[in-house]
């Protein structure tokens, strides 16, 4: 089928790549011209493993394209899919301008009948708004329909998850909709979910809502833990086992990040209190992981007394490992945290230095080597679980440090493991302290 993708942030590229991959004619439509050569160019501008390789392939056997022409593009589609960005205004709701504004593009330039397909995250009523926008924008004589399509992918496993996915879910009002949808989707040979559209745009909330919930219970439990004397991983190990529990998002830390959960979780208590409901569940959720990354801060206090003039190295600065987002990202929470306690603060990361510097500015120094990063540190942080993280030879931390002291907020090494002149302070387990 001819399809366009309005968007090519995140979702709007992985989406447009992977249904070219599955043999359909895909348009790309971004009004940034430079963006757009360099994508028709085989250059990714998010990283994200496998996808520039994708891209590039599939630009060559000419399957997809990349153009700032929305007119042509549009208006030769049979489907047509928003995946525009969804940030969060100041009060949590979410901030529809750029989905509104797609529409309102969609609209005057369609030339044939068309299904509109909201893949964006948006809230529960949007796309019936977006199907006004659309009937008062088209054409009187074009027949348009809107339908949901939420995304459900990971950052750094979104290739995977686009040919290995759990469930693909389609909201849509007529039959012929949600059937031309699901033809669409085929190739991939994913159990399909039908619905209608209000009930396709709460299962993404629901999910992701769902998902930070587990990883702050288990945060809690592991907080409590600490004090108890029990170990996490144990625990997790042992509720995971339940069936009707499993192990996944079981994992504790510093909290959840990224671009979806913070946002989507702050959204929903927003949609429930437009509805007057207090979403007290979802609202400790969101508290609990909000005070999570400043456990690090309290464990280095505790060793180190005054943070002042101390250097701490910070090992990885992405929400998680295999992408470059730094969205709501633990790292940003801590390194704020630890400037304001006058700490010296290096971070490293292998992909997301230079993300991280539009936010922390020249407030912490950069490096993309993890042994220069912890020269004459007082304290190393583990804040992403990166591999060049986990597999680095633990003598590296008593070759460069000041003093070993490392913080694991990912609990990626084993108690077992930790050798005698380490001070090892993870999440939900007992410290270990260096012997003298």
């Amino acid at each position: 089928m001819r399809i366009s993708v309005a968007g090519t942030g995140y979702v709007g590229l992985v989406t447009g790549v992977c249904l070219a991959e599955i043999g359909h004619k895909v348009t790309c439509v971004d009004i940034d011209v430079k963006k757009v050569a360099l994508l028709n160019n085989g250059v990714s501008p998010i990283y994200e493993p496998g996808l520039e390789e994708l891209m590039k392939k599939n630009v060559q056997t000419g399957r997809l394209a990349f153009t700032a022409d929305s007119s042509s593009a549009y208006g030769e589609s049979e489907i047509i899919f928003i995946a525009v960005g969804t940030p969060e205004n100041e009060d949590g709701s979410a901030n529809l301008t750029y989905v509104e504004a797609a529409a309102v593009q969609i609209a005057e330039q369609i030339q044939n009948d068309v299904i509109i397909v909201v893949k964006s995250t948006v809230p529960v009523g949007t796309n019936e708004h977006i199907l006004e926008i659309v009937n008062q924008h088209k054409p009187p004589s074009i027949h348009a329909e809107v339908a949901s399509n939420p995304e459900f992918l990971r950052e750094g496993s979104a290739i995977h998850d686009t040919f290995h996915g759990d469930r693909i879910v389609i909201g849509s009002r007529s039959v012929f909709a949600g059937d031309t949808l699901e033809e669409i989707y085929k190739p991939l040979g994913i159990p399909v979910v039908r619905t209608d559209i209000r009930s396709a745009e709460m299962i993404k909330y629901a999910a992701n809502a769902f998902l930070a919930t587990k990883i702050s219970f288990i945060n809690e439990i592991a907080n409590i833990c600490e004090k108890l004397g029990a170990d996490i991983e144990d625990v997790a190990e042992g509720i995971g086992k339940d069936a009707r529990i499993g192990s996944q998002f079981l994992k504790a830390g510093i909290g959840y990040g990224g671009s979806c959960f913070p946002k989507d979780t702050k959204a929903l208590v927003q949609l429930a209190g437009n509805v007057q409901h207090k979403f007290d569940l979802l609202n400790s959720v969101i508290t609990v992981n909000n005070r999570q990354p400043l456990k690090l801060i309290e464990s280095a206090k505790k060793h180190l007394g005054s943070l002042e003039g101390k250097k701490i190295a910070l090992l990885g600065l992405a929400f998680k490992p295999n992408t470059d987002d730094v969205r709501e990202a633990a790292s940003l929470v801590i390194a704020k945290e630890l400037v304001k306690e006058g700490a010296v603060v290096t971070g490293y990361d292998p992909i997301a230095l230079n993300e991280a510097r539009k936010v922390l500015k020249e407030s912490i120094t950069y490096s993309d080597n993890l042994a220069e990063a912890i020269t004459n540190a007082d304290a190393a942080f583990i804040v992403t679980e990166w591999d060049e993280v986990c597999t680095v030879p633990m003598n590296i931390y008593k070759e460069k440090m000041s003093t070993p002291i490392l913080i694991d907020g990912r609990n990626i090494y084993r108690l077992r493991d930790i050798p005698e002149w380490m001070t090892y302070v993870s999440v939900g387990r007992k410290e270990m302290i260096k012997t003298n």
